[in-house]
């Protein structure tokens, strides 16, 4: 792995994979927190501890659109590095990115996927 282009291709494939993991669980911790707070509310808990339990849950929903872009903006430089790194298509690292890369569409907008 002496090129620097693999280098830079191995960086940008983890941070496309890392970004596309954290979104996914900024959503699960949306709904459990939600469900958190829709028990608490069944069993009747004190206003503090629900307001409480409902700030986390806005925090995890702010959260959401920031590691969208993040990923969007990522992706599309490693979507990028490939086009123009074309001679690399044979090495393990340009393979590891391209299925990177279509594990994270589910994690896109649809206008960046297209």
């Amino acid at each position: 792995m002496s090129d620097p282009r693999l280098r830079q291709l191995t960086i940008k494939t983890g941070v496309v994979k890392r970004l596309s993991k954290e979104k996914v669980v900024y959503e699960k911790e949306v709904v459990t927190q939600q469900n958190r707070i829709d028990k608490l509310k069944a069993s009747g808990s004190d206003d503090h501890v629900l307001r409480k339990q409902d700030e986390v849950l806005q925090e995890s929903m702010m959260m959401i659109p920031d590691c969208q872009r993040r990923l969007a903006k990522a992706f599309e430089e490693l979507s990028e590095m490939l086009k123009n790194e074309e001679e690399l298509k044979e090495t393990e690292q340009y393979q590891a990115a391209v299925t990177v890369l279509d594990d994270a569409k589910v994690n896109l907008p649809q206008k960046i996927t297209s």
